[in-house]
């Protein structure tokens, strides 16, 4: 079933590692397919360089699996729930990269201190409660922290970051791009406290890069 969404998720699981975001096997990506409202996960706990497109786990919007002979992600329960509730998003990643995982352990936000950040979230990233892995609870939290932000990411206290888009490649490249931010403003609170952007310079800078910038 799929097989073009499992071929692009599993294909897409190898920017992870490229890219610094995670760890031995922790993190994830999943697809929805709007047509059939099935949804493409990475199976559970087998390490990123022996993913196939065979191997993902195709389950229903509500997680029961449909297609797979291996155990799905143990996030697919909040996957899940964040599809049922933000059906906009066709993308979930979550990834416990370094720099910005730093941030959550303290409930912090990654504060918007660069033109980069103002393009792709269109101010902070957020930063949500904590909630334990295996339910909704942690799809709960991405859901109730991303209401009323423009940004496509956030990060859980003492965990790691959800991104989302309206495809799987989008919400890869904002897990990418929170991470590089996360550094960006690491190093910069270490110099002391970076200069701030106006909040109207910020929504121009969002409003250009969404709606103008690119092919």
């Amino acid at each position: 079933m799929l097989e073009e969404l499992r071929q692009l998720v599993c294909e897409l699981h190898a920017e992870l590692p490229n890219n610094h975001l995670v760890a031995w096997t922790s993190g994830n990506i999943s697809a929805r397919d709007p047509e059939t409202n099935l949804v493409v996960i990475k199976p559970s706990g087998i390490k990123f360089p022996d993913l196939t497109p065979e191997n993902m786990v195709v389950v229903t919007i509500d997680g029961e699996i449909v297609e797979g002979n291996y155990k799905a992600s143990s996030d697919t329960a909040s996957h899940c729930y964040i599809y049922r509730h933000m059906p906009q998003v066709n993308g979930i990643v979550h990834t416990h990269s370094r720099y910005a995982t730093a941030f959550a352990t303290h409930g912090r936000s990654i504060p918007c201190i660069t033109t980069a950040m103002s393009d792709e979230f269109g101010g902070d990233i957020p930063c949500g409660g904590f909630a334990l892995i295996g339910g909704e609870e942690i799809g709960q939290v991405v859901v109730e922290t991303l209401q009323g932000s423009r940004s496509p990411a956030c990060l859980l206290q003492s965990h790691g970051v959800f991104t989302v888009g309206p495809t799987a490649e989008k919400a890869v490249k904002a897990a990418v791009m929170t991470e590089d931010n996360a550094a960006i403003a690491w190093a910069s609170l270490l110099m002391g406290d970076p200069l701030t952007i106006a909040p109207s310079d910020i929504d121009k800078l969002y409003d250009r890069y969404q709606n103008v910038y690119g092919q």
